[in-house]
């Protein structure tokens, strides 16, 4: 079993690294997220359970440090605060609670990458919409068909499996890849914030 589940997480990487319209989507996130960064922009992200915990993981190697030590960049995951997620959860529903936050903390011009291996949950579609409203970019990473997310995002990253595992394996993997190329485009090439 376990060399299967390892041949499985290398055959999807496998397809990641052949499917050139994925990489060119790559590239267009790490486009709009520096861009966002250098004109004082935010990275809004949101998830649900092991996708929370990525979305979580990915605004701490932006706001802390990936490789280098640099200064900080202005990224946030919006289930962090969980008197917020708790109180708006209870009082208004929590399928509300990621646009409601966003609408509050959200500029023109920032960026929200949704992470939903399905493509389909309400809470981040939800936040998508209000983020169209409000002129904040949208980067879905989704797996299996992309669901409803990948008509509503800019940036559309979606892993081509259905296994829920190795789709949150690939979505950390895009994320460091992504990490790893903001901090070259604004520390290494002098164009610091």
């Amino acid at each position: 079993m376990i060399h299967q589940k390892i041949q499985e997480h290398i055959s999807v990487t496998q397809q990641l690294l052949q499917n050139i319209e994925l990489l060119k989507q790559v590239e267009k996130a790490v486009c709009l997220m520096t861009q966002s960064l250098q004109s004082g922009g935010k990275i809004h992200f949101c998830g649900n359970g092991g996708s929370a915990a990525d979305a979580q993981h990915l605004a701490a190697e932006l706001s802390g440090r990936f490789y280098m030590d640099r200064k900080p960049l202005n990224a946030e995951a919006l289930h962090c605060n969980s008197s917020y997620l708790t109180a708006v959860s209870n009082d208004f529903g929590f399928k509300i609670a990621y646009a409601r936050l966003l609408e509050a903390s959200a500029r023109p011009g920032d960026v929200l990458v949704g992470i939903s291996t399905s493509g389909n949950s309400e809470n981040i579609i939800l936040a998508f919409e209000q983020a169209q409203k409000m002129g904040v970019h949208t980067i879905a990473m989704t797996g299996f068909d992309g669901g409803i997310l990948k008509k509503q995002a800019d940036v559309l990253l979606n892993i081509p499996s259905a296994d829920t595992p190795r789709i949150q394996e690939c979505h950390v993997l895009l994320g460091h890849i992504i990490c790893e190329m903001i901090e070259d485009h604004i520390f290494v090439k002098g164009d610091s914030i």
